[in-house]
């Protein structure tokens, strides 16, 4: 889209808005106050004439138009170069969406470079535009107002987090199959949340030594440190869901663990149960197959079977089946097979 916004300000208020960057360019030339220009995906050519007139260094505008940066505060010369990741959290897809913004800082300007929709640079400006006394301080105060509302913007972020970390641990307990891979992929976008939020405290800390010897107005710098001040809370919030999300991963890897060794008891108990069924119809079935022995040698029908004029080899075969039978059961039985 390039640039969404251009305007000069002199003491507080909005003086011109032109309707180039060339016009913008002449104007701070002739030292008629700060200008302000936002852009959004510019082009490269639109970046190479900010840089040309402003003097930027070229690794910082390799950084820009390349994009995909850490937070980090760097500067050159007389120019600040910072680059935020802002964030907000899209609660229908448990997922954290992370910007990236570009501000360069120079005596009497100040370029903000999108590269997606947050954060709201429009709100931001309206709000100086409502506090001249702040406006007035110069590129410093809108760095400021920048870094408040990028941190401001992180505490919706940290309270979805929360609440998917809570629906995460109910899923827990309550035996969800599929919670394993939701720990997972909230625990991959608070890591990333951790790498856009964490440099902060560096980056803070670095305008706040700078104070003395750029000459920052007294007001700013108590601005400034409670903005310090909300990010050590929010990174510390952050940092304890970090823990919360790891101990919630361990004791589902418990819970887990303890449904498989339970699941393993009840089919061992089974099998084990299967095989004493087993055992004792074998049993049986050998006590039952055993005295079959006797009537099928007999009933083979040989010629010269003596046992076949004896008058006592019906009693006997009778007695000899049962006597098979029984010193079968009593095998079995003491083996614990019936």
């Amino acid at each position: 889209m390039g640039i969404v916004h251009n305007a000069v300000y002199c003491e507080g208020g909005r003086k011109l808005e032109p309707e180039t960057l060339e016009v913008t360019y002449e104007l701070l030339r002739e030292r008629h106050g700060m200008g302000w220009i936002g852009l959004y995906r510019p082009s490269r050519r639109e970046i190479d004439s900010i840089a040309a007139e402003f003097a930027l260094h070229p690794l910082a505008v390799e950084d820009t138009v390349s994009a995909h940066q850490r937070p980090k505060l760097e500067r050159y010369g007389g120019v600040l170069f910072t680059v935020l990741r802002p964030a907000s959290y899209v609660a229908a897809e448990n997922r954290v969406e992370l910007g990236e913004l570009h501000v360069f800082t120079g005596p009497d300007f100040v370029v903000t470079v999108r590269h997606a929709e947050s954060p709201d640079i429009a709100a931001i400006r309206r709000r100086m535009e409502a506090d001249p006394a702040l406006l007035a301080l110069g590129p410093e105060a809108v760095l400021y107002a920048i870094l408040d509302q990028v941190v401001d913007e992180y505490e919706p972020v940290v309270d979805g987090l929360e609440i998917s970390i809570d629906e995460i641990e109910s899923a827990v307990f309550a035996e969800d199959g599929g919670v394993s891979r939701r720990i997972y992929a909230l625990s991959r976008e608070l890591a990333g949340f951790q790498r856009a939020t964490r440099p902060l405290l560096g980056m803070l800390e670095g305008l706040t030594e700078g104070f003395e010897k750029y000459h920052v107005d007294e007001e700013l710098q108590r601005s400034l440190r409670n903005v310090e001040d909300h990010a050590i809370r929010l990174i510390e919030r952050v940092e304890g869901l970090r823990v919360l999300l790891q101990n919630i991963l361990t004791v589902n890897a418990t819970l887990v663990g303890q449904r498989q060794n339970e699941e393993i008891q009840r089919l061992t108990e089974s099998s084990l149960r299967q095989s004493e069924e087993v055992k004792r119809i074998s049993s049986w079935a050998a006590i039952l197959f055993a005295p079959s022995l006797v009537p099928t040698v007999y009933g083979m029908n040989f010629r010269v079977m003596p046992e076949l004029d004896w008058r006592l080899g019906y009693p006997f075969a009778l007695l000899l089946m049962s006597a098979m039978c029984a010193v079968l059961y009593v095998v079995f039985r003491r083996r614990g097979w019936l």
